[in-house]
């Protein structure tokens, strides 16, 4: 199957995307259908939270197709990204031809062996250009280093990797690439001109009904309107550390259904505001402001 003519339009993209419980606002589902259709990846940056590894893991779902994903970190090489070979193994097939041959002798032809196939590790981005066709997500990629994007530029410009002991490797049908940024440093202008892009931002408070609704049916409908009234509140406050994202709202009205909770009060949402909020000062501003917040 080709993701490129998966879906005859974004309006058949977003539906589709729906049915896996991910709901795509029309402009993330246009460029997410024109990055398929032009076989171009999609770059999404915006505030952690607000669903962009979520859309790779939906579109892999809505596709069926494998997501291979990797994730982004400070000093991140292209050896952790292409290739490994397993060390270990090969030392007991050494030590293997040792036992049987009483010693090596043709040291050419068991280092050829020891670099044969059986011994590659394949990482994220050998494995998405291998398993293709495949939806491969580079997380988080404004951790990684301008050495480390040139790398991906230019994988993502030939679909192909070089392995000197094995040869080139050529993805038969190119992967479909999602790559993720916090910013928390800007991309350079060269990544940037190979992707498609879309800044994600946390949805208004009817999307995130919906979504939680499709994500969470078993949470009672006046409870789910109060998280999420309450949720967009504490996001309101533009002095947190971390606003809660929309995986933040879902976990807190899980937990609050899972206690019995009918109507949400300053105690319980005080008691519980762990599942939501992750610092201890945006915490305590939560705290003190939690009685305006839920007042009707």
């Amino acid at each position: 199957m080709d993701p490129r003519t998966s879906f005859a339009s974004a309006a058949d993209l977003a539906s589709g995307l729906a049915g896996t419980g991910y709901l795509a606002d029309d402009a993330l589902a246009t460029v997410a259908w024109l990055a398929l259709r032009l076989g171009r990846p999609l770059l999404t940056e915006g505030e952690p939270g607000t669903g962009k590894t979520a859309l790779a893991e939906a579109l892999a779902e809505t596709l069926a197709l494998p997501l291979v994903r990797l994730q982004c970190y400070e000093g991140i090489d292209a050896t952790q990204a292409l290739y490994d070979w397993d060390f270990p193994r090969q030392i007991l097939h050494v030590r293997a031809l040792e036992a049987t041959t009483g010693g090596v002798t043709d040291v050419d032809a068991v280092e050829a062996d020891l670099f044969d196939e059986r011994f590659l590790l394949a990482r994220p981005v050998l494995r998405a250009l291998r398993e293709a066709p495949a939806v491969l997500l580079v997380d988080e990629v404004d951790r990684a280093d301008d050495e480390f994007e040139a790398f991906l530029l230019e994988v993502l410009s030939t679909w192909q990797v070089t392995i000197p002991e094995l040869g080139t490797v050529t993805a038969a049908t190119p992967p479909v690439v999602l790559l993720t940024s916090n910013r928390t440093r800007e991309l350079h202008d060269a990544l940037k001109r190979r992707c498609l892009y879309h800044w994600l931002e946390h949805p208004g408070i009817e999307r995130e009904l919906a979504i939680l609704r499709a994500r969470a049916p078993e949470v009672p409908e006046a409870l789910a309107g109060q998280v999420v009234r309450l949720v967009h509140g504490i996001r309101a406050d533009g002095e947190l550390l971390k606003p809660p994202g929309v995986a933040e709202t879902l976990d807190w009205a899980r937990a609050l259904h899972e206690l019995g909770t009918r109507n949400l009060d300053t105690e319980t949402a005080a008691a519980t505001l762990g599942v939501a909020v992750k610092y201890r000062e945006d915490a305590e501003r939560v705290k003190r402001a939690l009685d305006v917040m839920l007042t009707p």
